[in-house]
Formats: C-alpha cells, sequence, structure tokens
C-alpha cells in the first residue's frame, strides 16, 4: 500500500515523499483511514512505529478541509496531550514538517520549564492545532490565555506513561474544559486495565488496532543481560563504550542524581557524555539532545521521564544502568533503538540486587534475556542483595543530601522542570524489593 492510497491530501503526499517515505506502516495504515472516518480511536502500537504520522496527518488533512472562520482569531480545533516536553517537541516537529505546504495551519506546543508570556502572546494569534503537557494546558487554562471549547479533536498521546506519571486527576480536568461533540483518539504503546476505564469514561464506541503484540519488546532489538557487582556497573559500561567503539548510547538511570554522577564519571574516563532530566533547564536540555543527535557527545545518560519521546534515527545502543521498578519501562526504555524498521542493541547491567526486577521483566515480554559474562568483570558470589530503596542502590548508590529541597507539594508532574514519576501504589515494599535483601547473584 501507498501513502497515496489512504486518501491524504495531495500537499501532505508531498510532504511525506519529501521526507523519503513511500509506504505507510502498519499503524499508519491502519489509523489514517479510521481518523478520516471520524472514528474515535485507540491505537496501541510500540515505539519507532510510525504512530505520530499515523494521527498527525489525518489530523492536518481533517482541518484543512474545514478551515477555520476568517474573523476573529483562529481557536484551538485539535488539541494534542503528551506527557514531557521532549514529546511535545517531537510532536509539534513532525506537525510543522507534514504541514508545511498547508499554509493556514497554526501549530504551538506549550510546556513547562520555557517561558510563559511567549506562549500567551502565540495562543493570541490564533492556533489549529496545541500540543501540550498537561500541567502547562491547566496554566493557561486558569489565567485564561486558552480557550479550549471548540476543540474538535483530542489526541492523548503516550496514555500510560501519562497515567503512570500521575497525570490522571489533569487529564480529567482537561477533558471538563472541552466540548462534549468532539472525536477522540488515544495512543499508547500499552494497554492496563487504568487505561481502558479512562477510555471508557470519555470514548465513544473507539476502534482498537494494536500492531504489536501487547507488551512486547521490539522484535529487531537485540537483547542481553551483563552481569555485574554493583559497585563495578560505571566500569563496566565505560568498557563496553571504549572495546565496542560504541558512537551512539543512550543509558538510562533510575535518579536525575545518579544520572548526573554517572555522566560525569564518563567524562573522566574520556567518554563524551552529558546527563538529561527533570531539574536541568528546558534549554540545557534540547541542547544535550541537539549535540547527541549531531554525534558532539557519545553518551546521553537520561531518567525514564525525559527519556520519553525522545526520536533519534538509528539509535544503535541502548543501555539500562540500572532495571527500572517498574517492568513495563523496560519495553519503553529499549524501544528507543531498533526504530522505524533499524536494529538495535538494548543491554542490562544487572546487579545482585536486581534479580527480582529482571525476573518481572522478563514474565512481562514472556521470555529469557540472554546473559553474557563480560572477560574481567565476572560477579563476586560473596555479595549479597541488598534491598533497593526508592531507586537509590542497584550500582550508583546515590543517596539525596539531608540538605536537598523537597519538592512542592503544589507542583505538577512534568512542568516547571518537575518531571518525576510518581510511584506506582504499593511499589516501596513490592515482593521485588523485599526478596532482594535475602539472595545471593545466581543464573
Amino acid at each position: 500500500m501507498s501513502f497515496s492510497a489512504l486518501g491524504l491530501r495531495a500537499e501532505l503526499l508531498l510532504a511525506v515523499s519529501e521526507q523519503g517515505y513511500t509506504e505507510p506502516t502498519p499503524i499508519q495504515a491502519q489509523a489514517i483511514p479510521a481518523v478520516l472516518a471520524g472514528r474515535d480511536l485507540m491505537g496501541g502500537a510500540q515505539t519507532g512505529t510510525g504512530k505520530t504520522a499515523g494521527f498527525t496527518l489525518p489530523l492536518l488533512h481533517k482541518l484543512a478541509e474545514q478551515p477555520a472562520g476568517t474573523h476573529g482569531r483562529t481557536p484551538v480545533r485539535a488539541l494534542i496531550l503528551v506527557p514531557t516536553r521532549e514529546l511535545a517537541a517531537q510532536v509539534q516537529t513532525s506537525v510543522f514538517t507534514y504541514g508545511k505546504h498547508l499554509p493556514k495551519i497554526r501549530s504551538l506546543s506549550v510546556y513547562g520549564g520555557v517561558g510563559f508570556h511567549p506562549q500567551v502572546q502565540a495562543l493570541k494569534r490564533g492556533i489549529d492545532i496545541l500540543v501540550a503537557t498537561p500541567g502547562r494546558l491547566l496554566d493557561h487554562v486558569a489565567q485564561r490565555t486558552v480557550d479550549l471549547s471548540k476543540v474538535q479533536v483530542l489526541v492523548l498521546d503516550e496514555a500510560d506513561r501519562m497515567l503512570d506519571m500521575g497525570f490522571l486527576p489533569d487529564i480529567r480536568k482537561v477533558l471538563a474544559q472541552l466540548p462534549k461533540q468532539r472525536q477522540n483518539l488515544l495512543f499508547s504503546a500499552t494497554f492496563s486495565d487504568e487505561i481502558k476505564r479512562l477510555a471508557d469514561g470519555f470514548m465513544h464506541d473507539p476502534l482498537l488496532i494494536e500492531v504489536a503484540r501487547r507488551n512486547a519488546a521490539a522484535e529487531l532489538i537485540e537483547q542481553r543481560v551483563c552481569p555485574v557487582d554493583r559497585e563495578r556497573k560505571k566500569d563496566l559500561l565505560a568498557h563496553l563504550i571504549t572495546e565496542g567503539n560504541w558512537k551512539q548510547v543512550l543509558v538510562f538511570t533510575r535518579t536525575k542524581h545518579g544520572a548526573n554522577n554517572l555522566a560525569e564519571k564518563l567524562v573522566k574516563s574520556g567518554i563524551r557524555a552529558d546527563a538529561i532530566h527533570g531539574n536541568k533547564s528546558q534549554p540545557a536540555r534540547t541542547r544535550a539532545l541537539t549535540e547527541f543527535k549531531a554525534g558532539k557527545i557519545r553518551v546521553l545518560v537520561a531518567t525514564d521521564i525525559a527519556a520519553r519521546g525522545l526520536d533519534i534515527d538509528e539509535l544503535p545502543h541502548v543501555v539500562n544502568f540500572e532495571l527500572p521498578h517498574v517492568a513495563n519501562d523496560y519495553v519503553h526504555r529499549i524501544g528507543r533503538t531498533g526504530r522505524a524498521g533499524s536494529t538495535g542493541e538494548a543491554v542490562s547491567l544487572v546487579c545482585v540486587d536486581e534479580l527480582s526486577l529482571l525476573r518481572d521483566i522478563e514474565r512481562l515480554i514472556k521470555r529469557e534475556i540472554r546473559k553474557e559474562i563480560v572477560p574481567g568483570f565476572e560477579i563476586d558470589p560473596r555479595i549479597k542483595a541488598e534491598p533497593i530503596v526508592q531507586g537509590k542502590r542497584g550500582g550508583a548508590q546515590q543517596r539525596r543530601p539531608s540538605s536537598a529541597p523537597h519538592k512542592a507539594a503544589g507542583n505538577r508532574p512534568g512542568n516547571r522542570g518537575q518531571n518525576a514519576p510518581r510511584q506506582p501504589a504499593g511499589r516501596a515494599g513490592s515482593k521485588s524489593s523485599r526478596d532482594s535483601g535475602r539472595r545471593s547473584f545466581a543464573y
């Protein structure tokens, strides 16, 4: 099937062609006709499958077919909600790229960490498509600088991540601002029972499209686990990067402090690296990502929240320096590589503390991940497991200084630099943590 068979406008087909695409991906082939037909849609697809174009292309087509009135400022006609700043910027780029031959379609992305006033000025000029994080959007609603009463299409992108980050109350507040008669599109890498309950509350007879096995890891990604003692993780990572001559590596840690600490260690080892997380300013995050994509830095160390939505073409290597507490996050992490038909490698550095987390991941993806001990980094069987407390153990052993300021209770995740995820209920005392204190490393 070609894009021309999907019924899109010539201007959109030209933009797609200029990007070098000739055939739609499976999610695009199924989603685009459904959106054009006006259906509510729940789209399930792994990262890197082209789902952003799956909703931006038909959205642009629909708005171009029904131009906004010429009197007064253009109302917001389409709202795209995303969990993070990086994803907002990425989606906005896709809207601009595919809509550049549609001269009267205006779009804007609004998120925290950057100035509020420039966003207000842009909104005053009129916007057709608004891409927003929930927290900053509600700030505009509270200040009456945005009017959502004319929204025709709502898109919830990365819905699973928004719920993980605790955005459900904010989503409900946004829904209350929208007209009841509208088209609803929800996209998610995974469909939990909570997401289905959310969809039941605002969607109308949605069409369900799933183009990948539920909670599956991308088939093009080669996965392996390197067992290692917790104190030797940094040395092993530096060894893998230098010995393998890895040119571009995305590394995941659990905490912001851990990301900073690891990036500094790599720099001292002669490896160009930088960290990206919620405590960094938006300009600093943008600069780090730009330099990573351009090859100016070799390693980008990220937390889960900061890395959500990063779109890096043909990223060859992803490393789990620390396994995530939530198994689903493993699927999201390694999905940064193996995108759009490219192959990739995902390496997890696993110490004795993380065996329960590893078993959770293997149960989720329904496969055992290959284990490979790196020569010179054999594990010491005398080392016993220690509990993982809020992600502070498992290699980095970060402990927050007692003088560290507490976050304001009223701050929303992802707004004004506060991108910390909310831990799922009951995880602090989970079986994974309790068991790890009684176990030595064994496979």
